[in-house]
């Protein structure tokens, strides 16, 4: 038994590290978007679609998310609407790696830049900038993919933006 566990014992302590060293990743990553977004906000998408470029060789999408809230950024209006490379239209499909997709109905974190050329938001840095928000069944509180409560991630960006 003690055999097992001096080699059971260190295996603990790498896995709490390993899981310590990703929470403090995604709180570096969320950090960096924080800062570098022009709005984040919580919303549901609404419309979602699809269309050619004007010389038809990419597809784009627009998705529009009703705004739940605004955790940073000015909008006077209750959506926002964002563009994504990649979507179909009719027979034909594009997608884009590390690109988010947006789903009719899905809740969303979003961290959003303005692209002044175009006077479009997308989202910032790719897919990592859209987190996914569900009902947990047991608690029913809002949670991520990752099972962070949303009210906790929703209380580390005001604190990250207030540092600003």
């Amino acid at each position: 038994m003690s055999n097992s566990y001096k080699f059971t014992f260190p295996w603990i302590l790498i896995l709490a590290f390993t899981i310590s060293a990703f929470a403090q990743s995604d709180s570096a990553v969320i950090k960096k978007l924080s800062k570098k977004a022009d709005i984040i906000l919580t919303g549901k998408v609404s419309q979602k679609e699809s269309s050619w470029n004007e010389s038809k060789t990419r597809i784009f999408t627009k998705a529009t998310i009703q705004v739940d809230e605004l955790l940073k950024g000015n909008s006077t209006q209750n959506y926002v609407e964002i563009m994504y490379p990649g979507g179909e239209v009719g027979d034909v499909g594009e997608l884009y790696t590390h690109m988010p997709k947006f789903d009719k109905d899905e809740e969303v974190l979003v961290f959003l830049k303005k692209d002044n050329k175009k006077g479009v938001y997308k989202v910032l840095d790719g897919e990592v900038g859209k987190i996914s928000v569900q009902e947990d069944a047991k608690t029913k509180e809002k949670i991520t993919s990752s099972h962070l409560q949303i009210k906790d991630l929703k209380a580390q960006i005001k604190g990250f933006i207030h540092e600003q």
